[in-house]
């Protein structure tokens, strides 16, 4: 199998996962400008929708969409306990937090990063990413990891999109459980190591 990333992009969540369970994948980084990949490769002929991350498995057929991928990439090798069985309620309530961390975050974020976004829309969207933090930060009072006292798919995608506040000028201090709970996920050795391989990649 084969993962192809954009550093900086969304692709970190389970460029985190495949370090956390220790999977003997390649990982390749996108020019999402030129659509190039490191190798040389046009990336549209890989994944035709042209964005990141996109899992390339190894009868060739691919994968895409981050949220499904940490799922498909957990459940082979769920022994590490990153996602719950199937079936069970605790599975659908982290279908539901990374429903919600793809559809009211980091859809939340796109407007920022768009330099033909109006200032009056940015503030909108500022507003309503303002109260998702609100509901993030009220429910990690009480834990550690969003699932509880384990780190599961949803903290790595849900650590990649807060990241982002630092790029878009969103303060988060007044937020001290986000900001514990970003310096915690940032501590664990799988993602320091994703951290600095996506850094060599820039």
């Amino acid at each position: 199998m084969k993962l192809y990333i954009s550093p900086g992009a969304c692709s970190l969540s389970p460029h985190i996962v495949i370090r956390e369970l220790g999977l003997d994948i390649g990982v390749e980084a996108v020019n999402l400008g030129t659509k190039v990949t490191a190798s040389g490769a046009d990336f549209r002929a890989i994944n035709p929708k042209g964005y990141v991350p996109a899992l390339v498995l190894d009868d060739g057929s691919l994968l895409t969409e981050g949220a499904v991928i940490v799922q498909y990439l957990a459940d082979s090798k769920p022994e590490a306990g990153l996602l719950a069985k199937p079936g069970t309620l605790e599975r659908y309530r982290t279908q539901e937090w990374l429903n919600f961390v793809a559809a009211e975050v980091h859809k939340g974020f796109s407007p920022l990063f768009r330099k033909d976004c109006p200032a009056e829309w940015q503030a909108v969207v500022r507003a309503t990413l303002n109260t998702r933090f609100q509901l993030i930060d009220a429910h990690l009072a009480d834990n550690a990891y969003v699932m509880g006292e384990r780190f599961t798919v949803v903290d790595a995608y849900l650590f990649t999109v807060l990241g982002w506040a630092r790029f878009t000028n969103l303060d988060l201090t007044g937020y001290p459980n986000i900001t514990a709970y970003l310096a915690r996920v940032g501590e664990r050795p799988a993602v320091q190591a994703a951290l600095a391989a996506e850094k060599a990649a820039r």
